[in-house]
């Protein structure tokens, strides 16, 4: 069953063993009429929220952030069901879903971006940019990772999207009770991302350089 779930994307996240048991549940519980782009839209829908979390934190009232942590549960709900789905009706759509689900992943992470931008103030925004960087960065390494090696991976070592959206639900938390402490939160995050790219790029470089050398060899 779980395999059936995952398809051929390789997952390596601290949370897998027991996401995928509870996905593979989920499945079997989702009405005949939701469909797989529905589910993609629910997702989309849930980063809107988080977005306009943080809109709603700046001009109206601070605990409204924690909405956000709904607009995660919401977010992780759609993204991580609609290409399981698939996959558990025996409809897959293979270029279809990678291309919709990379499409939406750049989408959801500027509405994220946007809004956090909203809320803090000065200087910080960069941050929000940086972040916004960073993470279209993560999306093109997966992406050539994909065309070199042909596995397509979303995560990066124990740390995936359901790991992010739990670390950056927990700031949100923390933020409502100490003011302002996202915004050393937030530095913190865009410095591991920009670590973590680093490395994984020099890690694609170093695969791409072998199987060119073993091509010209040949």
């Amino acid at each position: 069953m779980l395999e059936t779930l995952s398809g051929d994307r390789k997952r390596t996240n601290l949370l897998k063993k027991a996401e995928q048991k509870f996905i593979a549940v989920l499945v079997q519980r989702i009405p005949g009429w939701i469909t797989s782009d529905m589910l993609t839209g629910v997702g989309l829908f849930g980063s809107a929220v988080v977005s306009a979390s943080f809109i709603l934190a700046d001009y109206v009232k601070r605990e409204f952030l924690l909405l956000g942590v709904l607009g995660f549960i919401i977010s992780w709900f759609g993204d991580s069901l609609d290409g399981r789905l698939a996959y558990f009706r025996k409809k897959p759509r293979k270029l279809y879903g990678f291309t919709l689900d990379i499409t939406i992943d750049w989408i959801s992470i500027i509405l994220i971006g946007c809004g956090f931008i909203v809320y803090v103030e000065g200087p910080w925004e960069l941050i929000g940019y940086a972040f916004v960087i960073m993470y279209g960065w993560e999306l093109i390494i997966a992406l050539m990772r994909y065309r070199i090696t042909g596995v397509y991976s979303i995560d990066s070592g124990k740390l995936g999207p359901t790991e992010a959206r739990i670390m950056i639900s927990l700031i949100m938390i923390a933020e409502v009770i100490f003011p302002r402490s996202i915004n050393y939160s937030a530095l913190g995050i865009t410095l591991v991302l920009f670590i973590i790219n680093i490395i994984d790029t020099r890690k694609l470089l170093i695969v791409a350089d072998e199987i060119d050398t073993r091509n010209n060899n040949k």
